[in-house]
């Protein structure tokens, strides 16, 4: 299944959020919620609390003309390690990197933090905003 790809106005929302998720001093993670153990003994895992900044950004992120059905997570995460991948990569290729971060975190805590403090989504989106610059 393939979704419709993003029109300008969606790489101009997901571009729009660079200058914040990497403002001076943003952090993404506000705090991590404690874990409990529950009288039945249930064991409830600490996540995080993100910004609500983040949670905007990967809420767009996560609309339908941004997913990628088919990516392979080990070799997205490759993908993502090589910057000269990432700045050469063109709009199906950031479509695929983007559906990794965002559906790590059902998969792993914190996963979108660790994406934004280890600089992918500022790559991709510097990225994006080149690539964006056709529809112009």
């Amino acid at each position: 299944m393939k979704s419709k790809l993003p029109t300008k106005q969606d790489i101009e929302e997901l571009v729009s959020f660079l200058p914040k998720l990497y403002a001076h001093g943003f952090t993404p993670i506000e705090k991590w919620v404690d874990g409990n153990k529950n009288e039945n003994g249930a064991i409830t895992m600490a996540w995080p609390d993100y910004n609500e900044t983040v949670r905007k950004f990967f809420k767009s992120a996560s609309s339908e003309c941004w997913r990628d059905y088919t990516y392979k997570p080990e070799e997205v995460s490759q993908m993502l390690e090589d910057i000269d991948i990432v700045k050469k990569a063109d709009l199906n290729q950031v479509k695929t990197m983007l559906t990794y971060c965002v559906r790590g975190e059902r998969f792993c805590d914190g996963h979108w933090g660790a994406m934004i403090e280890r600089g992918h989504i500022r790559n991709l989106l510097q990225r994006l905003s080149e690539v964006g610059r056709i529809f112009t």
